[in-house]
């Protein structure tokens, strides 16, 4: 029997909202997609989606979906063109930052209250702190490699998680997903509905990998 293929993770940011434009922290608030961040999203589902694309519905395990709406409709928009949707789990486990007293402020507007004010340091006062957050994406993390696990060794399930968040949650967990500390983060770009893939080195479930990151996003 052929060997079974490395088990992967597609992350996957909300598309564009009026928030993410103008640069507000949008954590629990539930802002919409624009019609621009729909579009980008359906286009990305023809380009992305589909039996032997790069995110082939044969190959996925489950899908966690943030509960906030921008996340579930890109969600929808990525899977809707489908005969069926895949198996798939909306959760408060994948949600992003709890910004706290930040919600809804722009970086500015935020260092006129704190000077030194920094997320990957400071965490955020009234919403979740770097270790909070650190323990909250280690334990998705932890969920997504028992799939990985349960595939590679044993042929449980299938191939692929995908999770369906945001910006700061997505930049946390890619620096997580490598072993390095939560402060990484700050090192890369997510872009409105950007794609990563993650993955692990030398066929060895012991060696994660970033796979690639932003695939067919727009800079904004």
């Amino acid at each position: 029997m052929s060997e079974r293929p490395m088990p992967r993770l597609f992350l996957i940011r909300h598309g564009q909202t009026e928030w993410s434009i103008n640069g507000r922290h949008t954590g629990r608030s539930d802002i919409p997609l624009t019609a621009e961040g729909e579009r980008e999203a359906a286009e990305e589902a023809a380009i992305l989606v589909g039996e032997g694309k790069i995110i082939d519905p044969k190959n996925i395990c489950t899908v966690f979906v943030s509960p906030r709406i921008r996340a579930h409709r890109t969600f929808h928009l990525l899977f809707e063109h489908l005969p069926e949707i895949p198996h798939h789990v909306t959760t408060e486990e994948v949600r992003e930052w709890d910004y706290g007293e930040y919600e809804g402020l722009k970086p500015a507007e935020i260092k006129k209250l704190n000077p030194t004010w920094t997320i990957w340091k400071d965490g955020c006062p009234g919403g979740e702190s770097t270790e909070e957050m650190c323990h909250r994406i280690d334990c998705v993390i932890e969920k997504v490699r028992e799939h990985h696990r349960a595939w590679k060794e044993e042929g449980k399930g299938s191939r692929d998680v995908v999770i369906v968040a945001h910006g700061h949650f997505s930049r946390v967990l890619i620096a997580r997903w490598i072993n390095f500390p939560l402060s990484l983060g700050t090192h890369f770009n997510v872009e409105p509905a950007g794609v990563a893939i993650l993955g692990y080195n030398h066929k060895n479930l012991a060696e994660p990998a970033l796979n690639a990151l932003n695939l067919y996003a727009k800079p904004q």
